[in-house]
């Protein structure tokens, strides 16, 4: 007969880890990350649409069986997208669902492995030379296995890409167009790494400039909409770099899955039932974050939590994008298979009912 299953031995530092990681804004933004733990062929990992922050205080991890999610991923059998077949039940009292990125959890050996939206990493992550800058940043880490991967939609498509180099044991995947991962062999091992990772890749955002709350809060009256709330939020709109870089298509799947593909801009003169009037005119949405050059951010009324801090993402990421850099947007096809996967609608759904919406 064989042994219980039981949580792993560190499960409560592994759990204040991840509270830790998810409480930290400039690496983690709302249900954004995952963090998991592995000890006898089961990996304890975090639930979708759970957030990091709520480690400890709410049961977000998950109980899933490894070995059997590996070979699913390797043999192209469906099952490994949502990993809901190789949950142990009988721990999983939530009935929660992994998530969308367990079986890359899964293809890592290290018992330990941290993935977070870090927006320095994301700052050169999103560029074109993003190899030559990390490499430079990188050999300040030299002790590290650092190895980086191409864009691909989360789930199989990047486990697959990730599964690649499973068996190097890399310490340090950088994740392009979409964040980090930090692996190691205890709960200790990779909060240290994650700090030396999170020094070598620091950048100095470039400006601290203040929103016109007056004109935004007039620009707002009775349209829906209303001024961020986080003044970090606005500085996306404040600089020409920083609203370039918003404005010029989708950086991370995260902003597309909140935010929505397009975010609008109001020009000088202009009012936002002007704006809404042509988004009606082409038969689009209005999208949930609108631009004020100058001014700041506004953002619609029904957008949730989740949405909010990803405005904030947003605003850290292009004000750490330098001044002379060409950004690698994720293009229009990667938008379309983001906004039509049943996994992040489902994503978005728990963010909703979590909002009371």
């Amino acid at each position: 007969m064989p042994a219980p299953i039981s949580r792993p031995e560190g499960f409560e530092h592994f759990l204040a880890l991840s509270r830790r990681i998810g409480r930290d804004i400039l690496k983690t933004q709302g249900a954004g990350g995952n963090t998991s733990i592995k000890q006898d062929g089961v990996m304890w990992v975090k639930a979708s649409g759970t957030w990091l922050s709520d480690a400890g205080s709410k049961d977000i991890m998950v109980p899933v069986e490894v070995a059997p999610l590996v070979e699913a991923l390797r043999a192209g059998d469906s099952r490994a997208e949502k990993a809901t077949d190789f949950v142990v039940g009988a721990l999983n009292a939530g009935n929660l669902r992994p998530s969308i990125e367990a079986s890359f959890h899964a293809a890592l050996q290290s018992p330990v492995v941290a993935h977070y939206h870090c927006v320095n990493t994301l700052a050169h992550a999103v560029l074109e030379d993003r190899e030559a800058r990390l490499a430079e940043r990188i050999a300040r880490v030299r002790d590290l296995n650092w190895t980086t991967i191409p864009y691909r939609r989360p789930g199989v498509p990047l486990a697959r890409e990730i599964e690649k180099v499973a068996d190097t044991r890399p310490d340090v995947l950088v994740l392009f167009n979409h964040g980090i991962i930090v692996c190691g062999n205890t709960v200790e091992e990779v909060a240290e790494r994650i700090e030396r990772v999170t020094a070598a890749l620091a950048i100095e955002p470039r400006q601290d400039a203040v929103a016109d709350m007056d004109a935004l809060a007039r620009l707002a009256e009775g349209s829906g909409f209303k001024p961020a709330d986080d003044p970090v939020s606005h500085r996306a709109a404040l600089d020409p770099i920083s609203l370039g870089a918003s404005t010029g298509g989708s950086l991370y799947p995260d902003h597309v899955i909140f935010l929505g593909a397009e975010i609008g801009i109001l020009t000088a003169g202009s009012t936002m039932s002007e704006l809404a009037r042509v988004y009606e005119q082409h038969g689009t949405p209005m999208p949930k974050m609108v631009i004020v050059p100058g001014k700041g951010v506004l953002m619609s009324e029904t957008l949730t939590p989740g949405g909010e801090v990803m405005a904030r993402c947003l605003a850290d990421v292009v004000t750490r994008i330098p001044d002379e850099a060409t950004i690698a947007y994720i293009g229009a096809d990667a938008e379309y298979e983001l906004t039509h996967w049943e996994a992040e609608q489902y994503r978005q759904a728990l963010d909703r009912t979590a909002a009371g919406r």
